[in-house]
């Protein structure tokens, strides 16, 4: 969602627009805000990891495919290891699947990637429902320190009230009152 900016509700305010859709406009103007705090705070709790031996996006599509060994070999060659904001919102929806074949290292090193570009609204998939629904899969979280669940926990709370997400707000609910719980 684009969140109006100050100067938007300037240009609003000096064209003569309804009061009701200025003071609205202003609310969603604090959404905004908190999101792009919302994003500083993922930066900041997942900037210095790597990948280390985790598997990398295009290795978990090769795992995805039933790639051969070598295959998914070749593609770890090509895979980003140091820099997850290098991440393109392109290879993210590419290897949407991957997320399913990340072992820890791995989810520790793309989550930022995956949770900055839905928050952006570049991926195409969203990451509520993956995140509300860890199922059997939560080894994958194991890695996340402290200040990275708190990242995933403040993603989902925003999101719970995002007006993309109205089908996932229950899960979301349980999942902050369950697996993601502090």
């Amino acid at each position: 969602m684009k969140y109006p900016s100050p100067q938007d509700i300037e240009d609003m305010q000096a064209r003569g627009y309804d009061r009701s859709v200025i003071e609205k406009a202003v609310e969603l103007a604090k959404r905004g805000r908190l999101k792009e705090q919302l994003k500083t705070q993922i930066r900041g709790a997942f900037a210095d990891v790597r990948l280390g031996d985790g598997i990398g996006l295009r290795e978990a599509q090769g795992l995805d495919d039933y790639a051969s060994e070598e295959k998914c070999a070749e593609y770890r060659v090509t895979d980003e290891k140091l820099n997850w904001q290098a991440l393109r919102p392109e290879d993210l929806n590419e290897c949407n699947s991957s997320l399913s074949f990340l072992d820890a290292a791995g989810m520790r090193f793309h989550l930022p990637a995956y949770l900055l570009a839905d928050l952006d609204g570049t991926y195409e998939y969203g990451m509520a429902f993956r995140l509300a629904n860890p199922g059997p899969l939560t080894e994958q979280f194991a890695l996340l320190s402290e200040a990275q669940c708190d990242a995933v926990r403040a993603y989902l709370h925003f999101v719970e009230h995002e007006p993309g997400y109205p089908f996932y707000r229950e899960h979301i609910q349980a999942a902050l009152e369950g697996f993601w719980a502090e």
